[in-house]
């Protein structure tokens, strides 16, 4: 073992507190006061005896032992927040060239948000106090246990010597399972499930406590992912992965000015005239050296960076752009749906945002359809979305209820957020030409949407089997990559030309209205 210098000063005082609380000082104290008797008599005895209390309390004895003391929270036993990440360092620094080592594992409870829903706070203060408690009967004595958030957990192994990436899996896994016991909640069975990240200390990302705790957290939101009860290790490739998360996060702001993303624009078309009734506008980013970016790469990184706004801006000005350009080439495109996230809808001006726009373009509000996921509506407990999207409504502007089916959204949510069409999710339009149950699906839908009076487009047709049959159920418009795939601005107008001049010759579709 090699003999290491403190960092700083701290870290000194520290080093001498640990040294003069420890167990090695029952023998020392009592060595130091015979050699002083021996040397100097009864008065070195004294001395040294009012001398070592004297340097504890100076160097922080007492004040270290109130924290340890404060450390556990009576109720649930489980450390204190703010005495984690010291017991984190410590155990780091005790372990620091010995043949032991350790792991930190966090874990937050899935889908907490519909536990606080449906359960008042102090029942829910209940469950966590379970799930604490069954962390603490699957780990050993020497491990350090805390909740450092709402429904988050962390845990740090006391130090061992053998401890690989197989036994931390194993580990997580009796941990998971402990808390998926059914929990006895006023008469009810309450069932919930955790997803775990965890870091193993030789694969931490710095030298520090803190960075050994910022491995396990990036490993856990790794994990949240890949959907719940997942279970994932801090490692380099996912190191690498956050590095160009956060550089792709960088270059998004550099796009969104520089107009690399744009509107694509994907054609929605009615199953009684054949004819286009609008596009959506989907956003794009052509990368100056990548090419195309995935939407599902870069929509994340402009959340993260706290953009969204601005991309629902951008995606305006170039949609009523377009829409300004097919009027003056003579193409009849009546309405572009554009997406909003909860956050835009948030804002309380949004509205006088949309005005002004459309103000400015010379536009009527009913040729923007403003498209909002059900996930919205449903969980939506923000009074300031709610009027936005009713003061669009009164404006003119059409609500489209988007990835219908996926939301679970009520009657009563629907009315109250005046929806004027929901977009049936392609996860119901799969393959219904050939499945029966997913025909029934949709005409339960389409028969709910006509007595609400409410309009029916499905996304996701790919096959000429889906749009035939969608019309003949009384679904008012398609769209998907069957009818086309989004495209940019540029070729809009050719696509438009042609497939008029196709429909003119097709033959009407038989429908089969729902009663």
């Amino acid at each position: 073992m090699r003999f290491r210098l403190p960092n700083s000063a701290s870290e000194f005082r520290n080093r001498i507190t640990t040294a003069l609380s420890g167990p090695q000082m029952l023998a020392f104290v009592p060595a130091l006061c015979l050699a002083g008797f021996w040397v100097g008599g009864e008065p070195a005895l004294v001395v040294i005896a009012l001398s070592i209390p004297f340097v504890w309390i100076i160097f922080g004895g007492l004040e270290n032992l109130v924290r340890r003391r404060m450390a556990r929270v009576p109720v649930s036993g489980l450390m204190a927040p703010d005495a984690f990440r010291p017991k984190v360092h410590t155990v780091r620094e005790d372990v620091a060239d010995t043949d032991r080592t350790s792991a930190v594992f966090v874990l937050e409870i899935d889908e907490f948000s519909t536990l606080t829903s449906r359960f008042e706070p102090a029942a829910v203060d209940r469950v966590l106090k379970t799930i604490g408690q069954r962390i603490q009967s699957a780990a050993r004595q020497s491990d350090a246990i805390s909740r450092i958030g709402d429904s988050r957990f962390a845990m740090c192994l006391g130090p061992v010597k053998h401890l690989d990436l197989e036994s931390c899996i194993q580990m997580s896994s009796r941990i998971q399972n402990a808390i998926e016991d059914p929990i006895a909640l006023d008469g009810t069975a309450i069932y919930v499930t955790s997803s775990v990240g965890f870091c193993l200390l030789n694969r931490a990302p710095g030298t520090t406590g803190n960075d050994w705790v910022n491995g396990a957290i990036a490993a856990l939101n790794e994990a949240q992912q890949r959907g719940p009860a997942s279970v994932r290790a801090y490692s380099t490739e996912l190191h690498s992965r956050l590095k160009n998360r956060a550089t792709l996060r960088d270059e998004v702001v550099v796009a969104l000015e520089q107009g690399q993303i744009q509107p694509w624009f994907q054609p929605q078309i009615s199953t009684d005239t054949g004819k286009v009734t609008g596009f959506e506008a989907l956003a794009r980013w052509i990368h100056t050296e990548r090419g195309a970016i995935s939407p599902a790469e870069f929509l994340p990184a402009i959340e993260e960076a706290g953009l969204l706004e601005r991309l629902a801006e951008v995606m305006m000005y170039h949609t009523f752009t377009a829409l300004k350009a097919w009027d003056a080439a003579g193409v009849k495109v009546p309405q572009v749906g554009v997406n909003f996230s909860g956050s835009e809808l948030s804002n309380p001006r949004l509205v006088d945002k949309i005005s002004w726009e459309l103000d400015r373009f010379g536009l009527t509000p009913d040729r923007l359809a403003v498209e909002i996921l059900e996930t919205v509506v449903t969980d939506s407990l923000d009074d300031t979305i709610t009027l936005n999207i009713n003061a669009l409504t009164k404006l003119g502007c059409q609500i489209d209820l988007d990835d219908f089916g996926t939301g679970h959204a009520s009657l009563s949510a629907i009315r109250r957020f005046g929806v004027g069409r929901i977009k049936i999710d392609r996860s119901f339009v799969m393959k219904a030409d050939r499945d029966p149950e997913q025909q029934r699906m949709i005409s339960a839908v389409l028969t709910m949407a006509e007595r609400l009076g409410i309009e029916t487009l499905a996304e996701g047709v790919e096959t000429v089997g889906e749009h035939a049959l969608l019309a003949q159920l009384g679904c008012d418009y398609v769209q998907g990559f069957g009818i086309a795939r989004p495209m940019p601005f540029e070729k809009t107008l050719d696509w438009i030309r042609a497939h008029d001049a196709k429909v003119q010759d097709a033959p009407p579709i038989p429908l089969r209205r729902s009663n």
